[in-house]
């Protein structure tokens, strides 16, 4: 069963707002709990790397929001951004100073008029329990409805995660009714998400790769893949020849390497690859694929398309409006791993890391509205 459900304790505010709850205290709150990255890992991350460290939190200027945080959102990109390499795209992160990433909060104090006290908000500056934003910034607080989906579902399936999954099927890779698609890292996130909105977009069949027989079967039993393996047990060309004799005609790449490789030959002519993230090229066992096999890409006059899905904020509101309405009917389904606890937020990273998640990871920040 999806665990997305309503916090305990949610209330409707008097006034009828969906975006607001009543707030009866003033916070006097000007220092955070935050989780710090000490030292760049030496090789895999260890519990060891981060610390959490009480700083102080900036006076509240005009257009700002104290918001306090309720959820935090981990993601399989923050493990390029622990290296100082550019395996991302996004900025690095840095020894002796605070991680962020993306949010879900409420305000608790404003000086901005359209955005009062009570406001629930998305932003970037997760891995904290309190964080000052600008509320006019392009990349600040970004009200979120609360009636429309339970909170969680903001940060997952109708978060950057749906996002990305939708965007990458729906504008690089083209899904056609008719087309068979496969999905590796089928069981993250994204892969979750993506497995169903293919279905949703016209995809006839619907096949993914996961690591373990137990999340191999969820992907069938839940998340109504038409069949998954367990990449860990078979070599993926193999299973795909099994999976899809005839062929694949679209691949969601979250992983790179030996499944790219393996993809490129399953691929019919004139098949599509959207190019989401390369999970395998991270760590220590980086699983690497002779490059030649991109020979594939010439003689079946594939399109091989990398993406990143800030590019494409133009097609949010069709998104979500789409993806809302699915859920409501109960077309697609949100599941999420939730690690209660800032203390316990690097350990759902690690976690995160080494497969321990099925959908969306959060972390579920204490106290109640």
């Amino acid at each position: 069963m999806p665990t997305s459900r309503w916090p305990a304790g949610w209330a409707a505010s008097p006034s009828g707002d969906p975006h607001r709850i009543p707030r009866t205290e003033p916070v006097t709150a000007r220092t955070t709990r935050t989780v710090c990255l000490l030292r760049r890992p030496d090789g895999e991350p260890v519990p060891g790397d981060f610390a959490i460290e009480e700083r102080p939190l900036p006076p509240l200027g005009e257009d700002q929001l104290l918001v306090r945080n309720l959820y935090m959102s981990v993601d399989p990109s923050m493990r390029g951004r622990l290296e100082s390499t550019e395996k991302h795209y996004t900025h690095n992160f840095t020894p002796g100073s605070p991680l962020d990433g993306r949010a879900l909060g409420v305000v608790e104090e404003s000086r901005c008029a359209s955005v009062p006290a009570g406001t629930f908000v998305r932003h970037q500056l997760g891995w904290r329990e309190r964080a000052v934003l600008d509320a006019t910034a392009t990349d600040g607080a970004g009200r979120i409805d609360p009636g429309l989906a339970p909170l969680p579902t903001w940060l997952g399936l109708l978060g950057q995660t749906g996002f990305t999954a939708y965007a990458g099927l729906a504008r690089i890779a083209e899904v056609r009714p008719g087309d068979t698609v496969f999905v590796s890292a089928a069981a993250g996130a994204v892969g979750s998400a993506a497995g169903q909105f293919a279905r949703m977009l016209g995809a006839e069949r619907v096949i993914g790769t996961a690591g373990g027989p137990d999340k191999c079967a969820l992907l069938v039993k839940e998340f109504g893949y038409d069949a998954a393996a367990d990449y860990r047990a078979e070599p993926v060309r193999e299973a795909l020849a099994k999976m899809a004799p005839e062929g694949i005609d679209v691949y969601f790449d979250n992983v790179g390497g030996r499944q790219l490789a393996a993809a490129l030959h399953a691929l019919r002519p004139g098949g599509r690859v959207a190019l989401c993230g390369m999970m395998s090229q991270f760590g220590g066992d980086r699983q690497s694929a002779d490059i030649n096999q991109l020979i594939q890409a010439v003689l079946k006059r594939l399109t091989l398309r990398g993406f990143i899905v800030r590019d494409h904020e133009d097609l949010r509101p069709e998104f979500e409006s789409r993806v809302a309405g699915w859920l409501r009917s109960g077309e697609v389904v949100a599941r999420e791993t939730v690690v209660d606890g800032l203390e316990n937020a690097a350990g759902a990273l690690l976690s995160l890391l080494g497969g321990g998640n099925v959908g969306k990871m959060l972390v579920r920040l204490g106290g109640s509205l």
